[in-house]
């Protein structure tokens, strides 16, 4: 039995990834049915680690996954900034979030976050239906009609389209919706073991080249680089390990000693970054977007996974308390255009400053700036 004030029995949600997973947890808790579509047949994930900021690892906490984040991931309370030659120039300390004795920011390994959310999506009897996606929709004022990929159809009291940053929810819910765009920079991502010293992030700093790593499970860290590619160009797998080490070129310390291990076997993943705002209403009727679908950021301040939680997490939470759809989805958009504003044009400003080689001061005052604002309520 539904315990939304909205009384939906059954809602549709659009996409198994980070975003769909805590929209289908946080229902489930609520006691509403969910059909839970992603189009992989094998729900399987790409990536390596993810930078948990204070914004995301609060949110995955209230979302109740704390306990295995501790257990499969890394908590831990900053960051070290290092010059390019390894010596220290200052320490970054986040406050606790969630609760004094969870560490303020962590760490976990992609596929292993991804695990963790199934397995609790699962475990709450949710309807997981892979390898099918919307074909197309339809609505009323009490329903929306719904026919998948697979020719099957379902009426549904709501929609919930959380299918990433190419979303094909977007195209259906929004007129003339803009698409992604290149920001001008890419994200190169590596794992290596964590040495023993280490129980913190550590980034280093030379003029045109972040370098950071992020502790992501008892035992691994993963190395992030942005970089300054204007033109977008395409790069042939087996190019990686050179470009990645020309890049690394004249960084001595730890990160010296990690470039000379890479080879051309080492899984490198390189990926242009894209984002996307919508500055508009994320709904229509009885269909709602949430995550990257309308607000993709880049990884400057962790944030990207958290603010997708969050989404869920406000979303449920207004339709608990507002009788009326159209109130609960303006007072969730009250809740969240703001803060997707903040998250997205923040990283932007940081990416911009980068590539445009500002002054390291100006770049850290506008990252603690927004780190701050990030560790405000949601």
């Amino acid at each position: 039995m539904s315990h939304l004030k909205t009384h939906m029995n059954k809602v549709l949600v659009v996409g198994g990834g980070i975003a769909g997973m805590s929209a289908a947890i946080r229902l489930r808790e609520e006691g509403v049915k969910v059909d839970l579509l992603d189009k992989d047949p094998n729900w399987s994930v790409y990536g390596t680690g993810l930078t948990l900021s204070v914004l995301t690892f609060r949110a995955l906490c209230d979302l109740g996954l704390s306990k295995e984040l501790l257990k499969h991931g890394h908590g831990h309370d900053g960051v070290t900034l290092n010059d390019k030659d390894g010596n220290l120039i200052r320490e970054v300390r986040s406050e606790r979030l969630f609760a004094p004795d969870v560490p303020a920011e962590g760490g976990v390994l992609r596929p292993v976050l991804h695990q963790i959310m199934a397995a609790r999506v699962k475990e709450l009897n949710t309807n997981v239906k892979l390898g099918v996606t919307v074909e197309s929709y339809s609505q009323d004022a009490d329903g929306v009609d719904v026919t998948l990929t697979d020719g099957s159809t379902g009426r549904y009291d709501f929609v919930i389209g959380a299918d990433g940053l190419f979303s094909t929810m977007r195209d259906l819910t929004l007129e003339n919706a803009p698409a992604p765009r290149f920001t001008g920079q890419a994200c190169w991502r590596i794992l290596f073991d964590t040495p023993k010293d280490w129980v913190q992030g550590q980034m280093y700093l030379s003029q045109d080249i972040k370098v950071g790593f992020t502790p992501c499970s008892p035992t691994q860290m993963y190395m992030y680089l942005l970089e300054a590619v204007p033109g977008n160009p395409w790069r042939e797998p087996e190019e990686l390990p050179g470009l990645i080490k020309g890049l690394l070129e004249g960084f001595g310390g730890v990160v010296g000693k990690l470039r000379e291990t890479i080879n051309a076997d080492t899984e490198i993943v390189y990926r242009p970054l894209e984002s996307i705002l919508i500055d508009d209403d994320w709904y229509k009727g009885r269909v709602a977007l949430i995550g990257d679908t309308v607000h993709a950021t880049t990884p400057h301040l962790g944030s990207g996974a958290g603010m997708a939680v969050e989404d869920a997490i406000v979303l449920v939470d207004e339709l608990k308390k507002a009788p009326v759809l159209e109130d609960a989805l303006h007072a969730f958009m009250q809740r969240r255009l703001p803060r997707g504003r903040l998250v997205v044009g923040n990283s932007l400003k940081l990416g911009e400053l980068e590539m445009a080689g500002a002054p390291s001061e100006q770049q850290g005052k506008l990252m603690q700036d927004s780190l701050h604002a990030i560790a405000e309520p949601y």
